[in-house]
């Protein structure tokens, strides 16, 4: 804007500041609701939807996407987890990590047993049972953290040396016969595999045990290599490669060039005024006045019109926002009337229960299959994002407008109806307001849109499979920092985030809530597209997930800063496809367009130059969307080898996954086994496991047919990486 409208015009970030400052922290003040997973629709789409049956529901109310149906959840045994051991978490230069205040659980103090809580005023309920039935589990698979209902009721504390009751061990039963192939029994399979003090107490008490899926229906010759590599893993809290050898940022950061704007590169900041410290300038210094389709439609456009109330005529709709918004407001009634008085058509639809311009650049949209970047400075999104609040941006509160394609920006419905959700989310944000209201930020974020042209030749693939740390402690944002850290995206970025979701992907755009402006101009990412978002900062501690989120405190992020002054944290969305059926997944093309999606988002254009970071993972996919654990571990995994990066993987709670894939890692990369063969091997378990299945699941375990089918010398037939591997042609009449 010019000087002169700024001296005239109503700054929302400063009226957001108003409202933030009557928000006091309350910490975990309030009761916890009671677990209720069945979600109310959160997203309306241009498409049709059919809803959601499963008790699963928060990620399908974040995540569901355009062109999708129901989801269909995993019915992945849940399994026990043991006491933690106390570390000190460091960094790549062998320093202690200054992230010791990090959000959620903290791995250093923190087990993935069940423990009493910190803080006394934390309570949670566990009215209702996360494994009421093998086939309809209610746990969310994608992130279980151990504040989370569902993982108090499933972990058991394995230092306490308590009794497991018969009910406990008839489900475990239960779940055992579901994986189990036909004529098998437990005491046939128990001596395959190393089993756990726990597990060896379920044993007793009802004839079973609640062991790998990996040990079902897959060869004896096969286990017998891999249970002196897992044996002595049982009470280990990570495995494979410890996590301060793996690359982060700064040190493994590719060589910045100088920052300047380019065709595909908009840049809205003086670069030549870039200083540390320093607040950066706008640039231009006038308002450049845009109002076309492939920029963002400003709130404080002069062609941004409002029809007058005796109709006789239009006015600007900027100069009534700035009208109703400079009086000041003495409560969350005052917020309501003013918005609705620049959104009078929605006066009637929009409810506020829950509620008790720098930017002088045009910002252009990141349209479908376009490579391109903006970089905004952290006030300019401030600004943005402080419009958003007071649901300002024209054009957005419909999905009937040119933007049906594009996520919700205008917070409006994040201040309907009377959730404690949202009550949670909005102290989040309050306290991001508060915070770059009181001081200014001073760095950068770029967003960057990109799409993958011609994905690798996946079967003739002679890429090994790169480094491995997994463990069932700790968080992508805190243990993956300097990562490559992932966002288990909707196709519509932040999913649920200003609605009612609350999952892995709400949560990390709550705690950093610099990604949210990312809603105002990405479109819905196609099957080869992400989106990179680097130098966001967290602004907020939390505890909890989904129903049990809490707002903490603030959070001082400590993180680097590179030479175009963004933090040194890359993130990168990308949405995995929803299964309606388990099988469906393992179709082909299903776990090539995954594998092509993972690619997109870990590969870089300059990744000759330097030895790229890591990336921070987990079960992406997983949740509502009913992706498989296993598989999806090892898609990303090959993935990641292919794009040249080493994998940090969260189970989030999951102490039988880690075993279960560092012990397939450890086999394949033991035996060279090359992404090429591995693809070889996933589309003979389609074809020959799979296609013809006439059960919910097949008999032979997915990692039990990539042990024997590595083990076992190779068909004639059989393409020429496969022969390299020893891999053959497997029919279930060899199992």
């Amino acid at each position: 804007m010019d000087e002169g409208m700024d001296s005239q015009e109503i700054n929302p970030a400063t009226i957001s500041s108003n409202v933030a400052a009557e928000v006091k922290p309350e910490g975990a003040e309030n009761d916890d609701p009671k677990t209720n997973l069945t979600d109310e629709k959160d997203e309306l789409f241009c498409g049709p939807q059919r809803k959601d049956t499963t008790k699963d529901c928060d990620d399908a109310a974040s995540q569901t996407s355009v062109d999708c149906g129901s989801a269909s959840g995993l019915d992945e045994p849940v399994l026990a987890a043991s006491k933690s051991d106390t570390a000190q978490t460091h960094c790549s230069n062998g320093q202690k990590s200054k992230r010791s205040s990090s959000p959620g659980y903290n791995p250093v103090k923190t087990t993935c047993a069940a423990a009493p809580s910190s803080n006394p005023k934390l309570t949670l309920c566990l009215s209702d049972s996360p494994r009421k039935g093998v086939s309809t589990p209610t746990s969310d698979v994608e992130m279980l953290s151990p504040d989370s209902p569902v993982s108090k009721t499933m972990f058991v504390d394995s230092s306490a040396g308590k009794d497991h009751d018969g009910g406990a061990c008839a489900e475990d039963s239960e779940l055992f016969d579901k994986y189990s192939d036909s004529g098998c029994s437990a005491k046939e399979e128990v001596p395959l595999v190393a089993i756990r003090s726990e597990d060896a107490e379920k044993a007793e008490c009802s004839g079973s045990s609640d062991m790998s899926q990996e040990a079902i229906g897959s060869p004896s010759v096969a286990f017998s290599e891999s249970v002196s590599l897992v044996s002595h893993d049982m009470d280990r809290r990570w495995l494979g490669t410890p996590i301060d050898e793996l690359n982060r940022m700064p040190q493994c950061a590719p060589p910045l060039s100088h920052l300047k704007a380019m065709h595909n590169h908009t840049v809205t900041v003086r670069t030549d005024l870039l200083r540390e410290g320093e607040v950066p300038v706008s640039y231009p210094s006038k308002f450049k006045d845009v109002w076309e389709d492939v920029s963002v439609k400003m709130p404080c456009s002069e062609k941004n019109l409002f029809p007058m109330e005796d109709g006789g005529g239009f006015q600007s709709r900027w100069e009534l926002i700035h009208t109703s918004l400079q009086g000041g407001f003495k409560s969350s009634l005052d917020v309501r009337d003013a918005i609705l008085r620049y959104n009078i058509t929605h006066a009637k639809k929009w409810d506020f229960t829950a509620l008790n311009l720098l930017c002088t650049e045009a910002i252009p949209l990141l349209k479908s299959r376009m490579n391109h970047s903006l970089t905004l400075s952290q006030e300019q999104i401030g600004c943005l994002l402080a419009n958003a609040f007071f649901c300002t941006f024209p054009r957005r509160n419909s999905r009937k407008s040119e933007y049906c394609n594009y996520p919700e920006i205008n917070f409006y419905r994040l201040f309907e109806g009377s959730s404690p959700r949202k009550i949670e989310k909005l102290k989040t944000l309050l306290c991001y307001f508060r915070r770059v209201t009181q001081t200014k930020p001073t760095g950068l974020v770029t967003f960057t849109r990109q799409t993958l042209n011609t994905p690798p030749n996946w079967e003739s693939s002679e890429t090994l499979l790169k480094r491995l740390h997994i463990t069932c402690e700790g968080t992508i944002e805190d243990d993956g920092y300097g990562m490559l850290q992932v966002d288990f995206a909707n196709r519509l970025v932040g999913g649920g985030v200003t609605g009612h979701g609350l999952v892995q992907e709400e949560i990390r755009f709550l705690i950093n809530p610099e990604l949210i402006v990312s809603r105002l101009f990405t479109e819905a990412l196609e099957y080869n597209e992400c989106l990179i978002v680097t130098g966001t900062e967290q602004y907020s501690k939390y505890s909890g997930y989904a129903e049990s989120y809490k707002w903490k405190d603030s959070h001082k992020d400590e993180t680097a800063r590179d030479d175009w002054q963004r933090r040194c944290t890359e993130i990168v969305a990308i949405d995995a496809l929803k299964f309606r059926h388990f099988l469906e997944q393992f179709l082909p093309e299903k776990m090539v367009r995954e594998l092509n999606k993972a690619y997109c988002g870990f590969f870089r254009h300059n990744a000759d130059s330097k030895p790229l970071s890591a990336v921070a993972t987990g079960n992406w996919g997983c949740g509502a969307f009913g992706g498989d654990t296993r598989l999806k571990a090892l898609i990303q995994l090959m993935a990641a080898a292919e794009a040249g990066r080493d994998v940090a993987y969260f189970t989030f709670g999951d102490a039988q996954l880690m075993r279960d894939v560092n012990g397939i890692h450890t086999f394949l990369t033991e035996r060279q086994v090359t992404v090429g063969r591995l693809y070889y091997l996933l589309n003979q378990y389609s074809s020959l496991m799979c296609k013809n299945c006439r059960t919910t699941r097949p008999d032979v375990s997915l990692y039990g047919f990539i042990y024997k089918g590595v083990s076992s010398p190779a068909p004639a037939d059989a393409p020429d990486s496969a022969k390299d591997s020893g891999t053959s042609s497997l029919t279930s009449d060899s199992h």
